[in-house]
């Protein structure tokens, strides 16, 4: 089975931590991805840029809204994703658990399904 770890970061997160911290926290997020890809759990995985530079897009009534960011009321951001194929939700767990990342961030368990037509 196919799961997402989003990794949930407070929105202001990114811009409070020094550049030793911010390189400790991704040389850590690199070694858990190589130690994931030696299990063979590993498909992919990347980080988010700035809520800053990106933007929302909803469409009601056949007209679109684009809003572009920061978003005011976002007081937790997805920072980046890790994916993985694992036999179980139990397995993905224990992987979220293991995740450098939780111990300065939530991170989210979220199985991949197919998309549904009708």
């Amino acid at each position: 089975m196919s799961y997402l770890l989003l990794i949930m970061e407070r929105a202001d997160r990114r811009t409070g931590r020094s550049q030793a911290q911010s390189t400790m926290e991704y040389e850590s997020m690199i070694e858990f991805a190589k130690e994931l890809d030696r299990r063979g759990l590993f498909k992919g995985a990347q980080s988010l840029r700035s809520v800053a530079a990106g933007a929302r897009v909803d469409k009601r009534n056949g007209k679109p809204n684009i809003f572009d960011g920061p978003f005011a009321e976002a007081k937790e951001i997805v920072g980046g994703f890790i994916h993985v194929d694992c036999a179980s939700k139990d397995e993905a767990l224990a992987l979220a658990q293991e995740c450098p990342a939780s111990e300065w961030s939530t991170v989210e368990v979220r199985e991949v399904g197919p998309c549904y037509l009708g």
